[in-house]
């Protein structure tokens, strides 16, 4: 069977090198602007070539094309870089015509998604101006991430994992050389943000052109709208971006009913999200990725057995990572909090409420890593339909609930709705795997669950009572707030690992090994 870690371990390398940076962005974005009129302006305009990424970008791009590129690769090279080049000129073109239009029709887009911006004057062209601006982002990322799919293809995860590192250096830097030279030519000097992304898109893409040639992809001039790949990688795509589009109307959904709430809820919200989505995006998207690939050379090579094994080793090491994680992250939900965000307007009531949603979220954190790596089984097998199905059925419940329960426990709805959908969703996926991987019994996987949880905890009593501890022992600052967190989750991790062991999840020492191993 073949180790996934290798590759998760670079994955989640790339990924946090990019987060970290993506984290600085921020912080030079507040201290250039702040927030008001026209960071307000930037961020809707950012938003609009964001919507449309969903669809010609990332993961429905990714869920398409690597199944239908694999099968090519077992043919031959000169087979995988014609149907990779017919792909990437198709998109060029594609997108390019979206981007023409996007540019064009930015004021009548700007219109829709912020129309209350009509009443603070010059606020509506700002923004419009914007979107022109960065519209063009769209076909960078999403050649990025065809870059990215072809890479995955050849077991190659790191270098697209940090290309977005060098999008946030590059739209970092833009803004900070920019800032003078356009106030001193009257200009807002916003646009060096929106430069900034322009260009930081674009290095993205261009990043990974070596490592594209070190793996021997070799560009084609060939353009074939009837190769029969492309339809295969379009029947794909369409359910995918459908279960994409869903998601878009859930959270078009929720922004529309939480606004009926008290006055931050959104706020409280996001920025609990944002602290959940370190650990998945870290974790369980790096697995998901990895697996994909993996599994469609299974499929190509008939090799079921492998990637039934394969399946199960995977969702074993993404439970260990996300459980541990998830847990301890909702014993020190508290204190995270107010290390990352309790300063200025943000006060201890807003992390108070910040945490309750933070731990309603984390709960659900290995079930939204399963799905996607549930769901790499169907897309192997060219099944986009029934992980769809699976989505839309999730996204009902996830709305029903939101409606029922809001009028009850208020803004602690929506994480809680969240939670649940993604169980169910993956409840699905694992009642309809019968149908591609064979019979199998859950009692082994249920079991190393369990002992996981007790495990973890054990591990966030144990954490937080020693921040409680050293605490106590340090003077108040910032600082000694870090170091006592950082102690104690440190501290959480190894009794999470040896409690583990006394358990009989010995599964988690091979894992500690393989992911640790150079």
């Amino acid at each position: 069977m073949p180790d996934i870690t290798r590759g998760v371990r670079a994955f989640t390398i790339g990924t946090a090198i990019s987060r970290v940076l993506g984290l600085v962005r921020e912080s030079v974005f507040a201290f250039l602007f702040g927030a008001g009129f026209s960071t307000d302006a930037f961020n809707a305009a950012f938003r609009i070539p964001n919507l449309f990424r969903d669809l010609f970008a990332e993961t429905s791009l990714s869920a398409a094309f690597i199944p239908i590129l694999t099968t090519q690769k077992q043919k031959s090279k000169e087979q995988q870089n014609l149907l990779a080049s017919n792909i990437f000129n198709i998109l060029l073109l594609i997108v390019s015509g979206v981007v023409a239009l996007g540019i064009l029709l930015s004021p009548i887009f700007v219109k829709a998604i912020a129309f209350g911006f009509g009443a603070v004057p010059n606020k509506l062209s700002l923004t419009a101006h914007l979107t022109a601006v960065m519209f063009p982002f769209l076909l960078f990322v999403s050649l990025a991430a065809w870059a990215m799919g072809y890479l995955n293809t050849e077991r190659e995860f790191f270098v697209p994992a940090v290309a977005p590192a060098f999008f946030n250096v590059v739209s970092i830097a833009i803004p900070l050389l920019l800032y003078v030279y356009l106030v001193h030519i009257g200009t807002n000097p916003i646009f060096g943000m929106a430069i900034g992304v322009l260009c930081g898109g674009l290095i993205q893409f261009l990043i990974q052109i070596p490592m594209l040639y070190k793996r021997g992809f070799r560009y084609k001039l060939y353009l074939n709208f009837n190769d029969p790949q492309v339809r295969k990688i379009l029947v794909l795509f369409l359910p995918v971006a459908l279960g994409l589009a869903a998601s878009r109307i859930n959270i078009f959904v929720d922004t529309l009913l939480i606004s009926f709430l008290q006055e931050r809820s959104l706020t409280w919200l996001n920025y609990a999200f944002r602290v959940m989505h370190l650990p998945l995006g870290l974790f369980g998207i790096a697995v998901g990725t990895v697996t994909l690939p993996t599994f469609s050379q299974f499929v190509a090579e008939k090799q079921y057995d492998q990637l039934r094994s394969t399946l199960f080793d995977s969702l074993k090491l993404v439970f260990f990572l996300t459980v541990s994680s998830a847990v301890i992250i909702a014993f020190l939900s508290h204190p995270i909090t107010r290390l990352i965000f309790e300063r200025g307007k943000f006060t201890a009531f807003d992390t108070s409420a910040t945490v309750q949603v933070l731990i309603l979220y984390v709960i659900g954190i290995p079930f939204m890593a399963g799905i996607r790596n549930v769901a790499a089984v169907y897309y192997a097998y060219k099944d986009t339909k029934t992980p769809m199905y699976a989505s839309f059925i999730s996204v009902a419940i996830h709305i029903v609930m939101n409606l029922i329960l809001m009028r009850i426990i208020g803004y602690r709805a929506f994480p809680l709705s969240t939670t649940v959908a993604s169980c169910i969703n993956i409840a699905i996926l694992f009642a309809l795997l019968p149908r591609k991987i064979g019979t199998f019994t859950i009692r082994p996987l249920l079991s190393y669950f369990v002992r996981l949880i007790i495990a973890a905890t054990i591990a966030g009593v144990c954490g937080i009572l020693l921040h409680g501890v050293l605490e106590s022992a340090l003077e108040p600052s910032f600082l000694s707030y870090a170091i006592a967190l950082l102690t104690s989750g440190v501290a959480a991790l190894v009794v999470c690992y040896a409690v583990c062991l006394l358990l009989g999840v010995s599964e988690v020492k091979d894992y500690v090994r393989r992911l640790l191993k150079s």
